[in-house]
């Protein structure tokens, strides 16, 4: 049996870590920041092109000051409001961009907010119902009338 020598090099990739997530060293890193929870495709963007990154590089052929800088640049952001997920917050009124588990508690906090007020979006909230007008008499029907069908009889 003879060996094709035109076969590609496995290249065994590190796992890199930026903001508390684990990112694959194959990935490039384009997608790969995406992987973080706050993190959009077009935001993923805009910190390759700010830093200065080629988007095609890998992950793992990162070094720690590219990696550190890619950290600072998502902590102390600044870029254009219409890509922060935080524009006129409620409780500051300043624009911000949260990324992992500040996002996600932010998020709870202003549903518990919508609750608390009882506003519509909060009814809706509870109601587990959409929010943004969608219709409803065809979908979000699930586990909606679950047994309360008429049963057939089985004939014996």
């Amino acid at each position: 049996m003879t060996e094709n020598k035109n076969t590609k090099e496995k290249y065994e990739f590190r796992v890199v870590r930026i903001l508390s997530k684990d990112i694959e060293g194959n990935k490039k890193v384009y997608p790969g920041l995406t992987r973080i929870k706050g993190i959009s495709w077009s935001f993923s963007n805009a910190i390759c092109k700010k830093v200065g990154i080629d988007k095609r590089k890998k992950v793992g052929e990162l070094s720690p000051e590219e990696i550190t800088s890619i950290e600072q640049f998502i902590k102390d952001v600044k870029l254009p409001i219409y890509l922060l997920n935080r524009q006129n917050d409620f409780e500051t009124g300043k624009e911000g961009h949260l990324t992992g588990v500040d996002l996600d508690l932010k998020k709870e906090f202003d549903i518990k907010r919508l609750r608390k007020i009882k506003s519509y979006r909060g009814f809706r909230h509870v109601a587990n119902l959409p929010l943004r007008g969608q219709r409803t008499k065809s979908n979000f029907r699930t586990n909606r009338r679950k047994g309360a069908g008429i049963k057939k009889k089985v004939k014996s």
